[in-house]
């Protein structure tokens, strides 16, 4: 106590904080603020609100740890164009900003929408500033200056005159140049923002290094690289900040009581927040013998995010959580998804409830919604629940083992009662889980578990989901749906094509549904070719998506289908929980009337950042496997083909299920058509076939994390010597004589060595397929080869990469 009064006595005023900032000739650290004023033990904490409260009011601004006094900018200045925000505000930034703190927010006026002169984002204005305070300017526009730059993520790497920044993205192997004396102590491999400069150059492109984010030999700058590649918001607004750190617990007010009810929440052991608790119990109606009562609970989320809110707006902005390997990007500030929000164990908080009543063949009899307070009776894991079912409980599970574990295996039984009697679609298609240490390095990559557990979990999900829908059609409100479409005709007629060759059949009924593929997928279980079944059975189906238009779930054979049970990290979600509380009258929060009227564009929108999130944590995941292997280059794996291109074939290791390419033209020696329809590259001379899912054994050729590339080479036709292995510049082309043919002739010609290829040329070969040749050693050579490495080689096969990833992701029922 008495250290305490101490800490307190010593403790500085906000003015006298402020003064010590802005007399320090460089920006100052917490630490070094705690120790000129000798704050000590708790009072540490009382400091780190102080300085988070005069950043977000503009007394200071903060950098990398460090604090500053803000600079005013001058009365006249050259601005860059970043948006709109949702008030229709443009906003914009200075265009030269050297600080490493955040610029201020530019409000930019009088901009008449549709003139010639109005200027666009990237656009550069001259402005009159204003200062309006608080780290805050108004900006009247002088001149607009011209077209927005070019901007490129890279890695910077020194010579003797200047820098050079090498794109991470796949489809840019391109270097550019920049000068050394911007940034004279930026070390190689600096991941670094470079803006492309405007003219004509000779040689390289010109550009200048505009922000440095890190450094790419730091493993947490891996997930950075696809973070910053795809355009993620990761930084809250400081207005959006505040407003989640003046949040408080939720009121009791009109709510239900649930916290007798001993709900628990069941997670990864890596989960970083808790929004869904479940329980059950065996129904004691004696008209529903065998029946079960359960309940899902929902964190309530809307009574903190209200619409239109700083909150909201940065919410649909998002639209959903990014999960990387080493972090997350939340869709709502740490104070709510892992705080106020997130069901922790023995605190009371507000909450969206469903409790369904299912007959003891799991169909269901009725179900209730409510509002209420709860209070979690355990945070649990999936293989802590699975191993207390199967008979090894610990000192958490086993006082829940018969009151709480049992009974929601017995629902679940019943769930899998109805989920086989409605012909869900039923793919097995194993997931790799990426384990850190905490330096934040790859200690593995192994296959994630899948248990009961996680299975149970999904289907009261599921059926949460759809106690929404059918509740929002039957109170007249919209409804944010998830829909998922039947496969497409041509999709079909591929699939048909393809298992007719591995000697299956597909049903050719007009109206097809999951169970006819189900029956290929269990004709296929258990045989060699079981895995390859399941990756074109998946890759033939239509993507999920949001909409108010309702076509039913193709998947989960379900005809009404809403995201209901995770607001914390799907704004989806967020709009279906306002139109229950509006539909129900459950109080503040609800769906605003008009707010119907935009879900088909704010569905479209949230789709929109659903796959963008899904495309950069599977950047960031082939990033880190790409950094994973890069020490193994020359080591030997196995795997099989997971697909077959005109230009090569797509391995994925069995290992680690890192995917890379073997181009065409380290084949074995051969001229080889590509089939599509069979998913296979044919030898014409030899008849050596590459097939979809084939076994093979590969060489590592090549491993670059910057991009999450991994070239490969057949095992036994692998030559990998220093050519391979070797730094080559990314721009300028050897010249290339003009390749002699016979008419009609449009094979891919390539030098069997791996270092050389000549220019793709793709075309139609007999039977609408793309031949293509690969010579041995002893064949003569065609002039005017172009050399390559395996990193020039991403360039020609980034597309397929899109399009491939895009296929084989699955959809979640959650």
């Amino acid at each position: 106590m008495a250290n305490d009064r101490d800490d307190k006595k010593h403790f500085p005023t906000r003015e006298e904080i402020i003064e010590f900032i802005g007399m320090s000739p460089t920006p100052v650290g917490k630490r070094e603020i705690a120790r000129a004023f000798n704050i000590k033990g708790a009072a540490k904490i009382e400091l780190k609100k102080v300085l988070k409260d005069l950043n977000i009011g503009g007394d200071v601004v903060k950098g990398r740890r460090r604090f500053d006094k803000p600079d005013r900018l001058p009365p006249v200045d050259v601005l860059e164009i970043t948006g709109i925000d949702d008030d229709g505000e443009v906003l914009a930034k200075p265009n030269v900003w050297k600080h490493d703190y955040e610029p201020p927010q530019i409000t930019v006026k009088s901009i008449r929408r549709g003139r010639p002169s109005a200027p666009g984002v990237g656009d550069k204005i001259l402005a009159k500033l204003r200062y309006t305070g608080k780290q805050t300017y108004e900006a009247s526009i002088m001149k607009v200056l011209g077209s927005g730059p070019q901007r490129v993520l890279g890695l910077y790497r020194p010579n003797e005159r200047e820098g050079r920044v090498v794109p991470t993205d796949r489809k840019d192997s391109g270097e550019i140049a920049v000068p050394l004396d911007d940034h004279p102590d930026l070390e190689t491999g600096a991941l670094v923002l470079t803006e492309i400069l405007p003219g004509k150059h000779f040689g390289l492109r010109k550009g200048r290094i505009t922000e440095v984010l890190g450094n790419i030999n730091e493993p947490k700058s891996i997930s950075l690289v696809s973070i910053h590649a795809r355009g993620i918001p990761f930084e809250f607004p400081p207005e959006v900040e505040l407003q989640a750190r003046e949040s408080k617990a939720t009121p009791m007010d009109k709510r239900t009581d649930l916290r007798d009810i001993p709900l628990v929440t069941i997670d990864g052991a890596d989960a970083r927040d808790f929004d869904d608790a479940v329980w059950a119990e065996a129904d004691t109606d004696p008209e529903n013998e065998g029946g079960w009562h359960l309940m899902v609970a929902i964190a309530d989320v809307s009574w903190y995010v209200r619409p239109g809110d700083a909150l909201d707006r940065e919410a649909v902005k998002r639209g959903n959580s990014c999960y990387f390997p080493d972090r997350v990007v939340p869709m709502l500030p740490f104070e709510l998804s892992n705080g106020w929000c997130s069901l922790v164990p023995h605190e009371d908080r507000g909450c969206m409830a469903v409790e369904m009543w299912l007959d003891k063949n799991g169909h269901k009899l009725r179900h209730k919604f409510c509002r209420g307070m709860m209070r979690s009776a355990a945070r649990l894991t999936y293989d802590q629940v699975q191993r207390a079912m199967d008979g090894q409980p610990d000192d958490t599970t086993g006082p829940l083992v018969d009151t709480v574990i049992k009974p929601l295996y017995g629902a679940f039984d019943a769930f899998l009662q109805a989920r086989k009697r409605r012909g869900v679609l039923e793919l097995d298609v194993p997931e790799r889980k990426i384990e850190l240490n905490e330096q934040g390095q790859i200690v593995a990559i192994a296959p994630r578990a899948r248990f009961d557990s996680h299975k149970l979990i999904e289907e009261f999900m599921i059926a949460a989901n759809v106690c929404a829908a059918e509740e929002l059609e039957r109170i007249k409100q919209p409804c944010m749906y998830r829909i998922h479409d039947a496969p497409s005709e041509e999709k079909l007629e591929a699939l048909r094509e393809f298992l007719e060759g591995a000697g299956y059949t597909l049903n050719k009924a007009a109206v097809l549904r999951p169970r006819d593929f189900n029956q290929i997928l269990e004709k296929a279980k258990d045989t060699p070719e079981a895995e390859l079944i399941n990756t074109v059975v998946l890759r033939s189906q239509s993507q999920a998506m949001y909409s108010p238009d309702n076509i039913g779930h193709f998947g989960l054979a379900l005809n009404k289908y809403g995201h209901f049970t995770s607001p914390i990290r799907r704004y989806a979600d967020l709009l279906v929980h306002r139109a229950l509380i509006a539909g129900l009258k459950l109080g503040e929060g609800g769906l605003p009337p008009e707010e119907g009227e935009r879900f088909e564009q704010i569905g479209a929108d949230i789709s929109g950042t659903e796959r963008r999130a899904a495309m950069a944590e599977r950047d960031a995941v082939d990033r880190y496997v790409a950094a994973y292997m890069s020490d193994k280059v020359g080591a030997e794996f196995p795997g099989k083909i997971s697909s077959v291109t005109h230009f090569g074939l797509f391995i994925s290791l069995q290992e680690t299920g890192a995917d890379g390419l073997v181009p065409i033209s380290t084949l074995p020696d051969d001229y080889y058509v590509h089939d599509p329809a069979n998913h296979a590259l044919v030898g014409q001379n030899r008849g050596k076939t590459f097939r979809l899912g084939d076994q093979v054994v590969v060489r590592i050729a090549d491993a670059d994390a910057a991009t999450g590339s991994l070239a490969l080479r057949l095992a036994e036709h692998a030559d990998i010597t220093a050519r391979d292995l070797e730094e080559r510049p990314r721009s300028g082309r050897r010249g290339q004589q003009n390749r002699r043919s016979s008419p009609g002739d449009r094979s891919h010609r390539h030098g069997s060595k791996p270092g050389f290829r000549s220019g793709p040329r793709d075309a139609a070969g007999p039977g609408g397929t793309s031949a293509t040749k690969s010579k041995g050693k002893g064949a003569a050579k065609p002039g005017g080869k172009k050399k390559t490495t395996p990193k020039k080689q991403r360039k020609m096969v980034a597309s397929d990469r899109v399009a491939r990833s895009n296929a084989k992701r699955g959809d979640k029922p959650q």
